[in-house]
């Protein structure tokens, strides 16, 4: 099966399997991943059922989730998942958390589905036609001032090098809160780059790239309208090490500061 519009159909009765599972279970036993860290008892259940969901309906697609890595097969396309985006919030309470969905062809991602399981929203895309919320097309802002931006950036860095990474975070939060008219985290890359696809933000800054984190967002916030580069303005797939999504009337303002030195 490549066709994408079966596909679609696919991944959005993949997501719901998974938001069944996070709105009617508690966190459950946490599992730390290193330093400040973690995995739930429910990010697990979500990936091993989505994950035997998506092998029975398509075998012959790769699956690559956050938890549990890449199943063996090598084919064209890959699935990439993240059980919980925001699982800190998760197991806090906090709304804010996503089950995130993308299809890679190659190194671009081409399909994704995002669903906020306690905002009762749900996104959706394929390339070439168009990003949604529900049945209801979205696009990004027209925002084209960069004082009257808001603009959200990617979590701190934790684990190894977790200080020096965050030197740079530090130093681009400083330079767009000079600038822009709010600055925001919300915990959640998905949730970043789908209201970006929404225009209810102007931009989101992500200085990483984890497939499972950013690749469903990705495509819905390019088929919103917006842009979406690595930090050196290039375009995005797989292998950038930065996810950044812009309103186009902000592009060539937002990319300098992310750059400066």
């Amino acid at each position: 099966m490549t066709d994408l519009a079966d596909l679609l159909k696919v991944a959005d009765g993949a997501v719901e399997l998974a938001k069944s599972i996070i709105i009617s279970r508690d966190p459950g036993e946490i599992t730390a991943k290193g330093d400040r860290d973690m995995a739930s008892e429910v990010d697990f259940a979500v990936e091993a059922s989505v994950r035997e969901y998506l092998a029975d309906l398509t075998p012959d697609i790769t699956f690559l989730g956050e938890e549990e890595g890449k199943s063996p097969s090598a084919g064209r396309f890959m699935w990439a998942l993240d059980p919980v985006d925001g699982t800190a919030n998760f197991v806090r309470g906090i709304p804010l958390c996503c089950v995130s969905l993308g299809l890679f062809d190659g190194k671009r991602c081409v399909l994704g589905v995002v669903d906020l399981p306690f905002m009762g929203a749900r996104y959706h895309a394929v390339e070439g036609g168009g990003a949604y919320r529900g049945s209801r097309r979205i696009h990004a802002s027209a925002t084209s001032d960069l004082s009257a931006a808001i603009v959200s950036i990617g979590d701190y860095a934790v684990g190894p090098d977790a200080r020096v990474r965050n030197e740079r975070r530090l130093a681009i939060t400083e330079r767009l809160a000079g600038r822009v008219q709010r600055v925001r985290m919300w915990g959640t890359a998905a949730l970043d780059l789908v209201w970006v696809a929404e225009g209810k933000t102007d931009a989101s800054v992500i200085l990483s790239n984890n497939p499972w984190d950013t690749s469903a967002g990705v495509v819905i916030a390019r088929e919103a309208g917006a842009r979406v580069v690595s930090a050196s303005g290039s375009a995005h797939d797989i292998d950038s090490g930065e996810t950044i999504a812009v309103t186009p009337g902000l592009l060539s303002q937002i990319i300098p500061l992310v750059q400066e030195q």
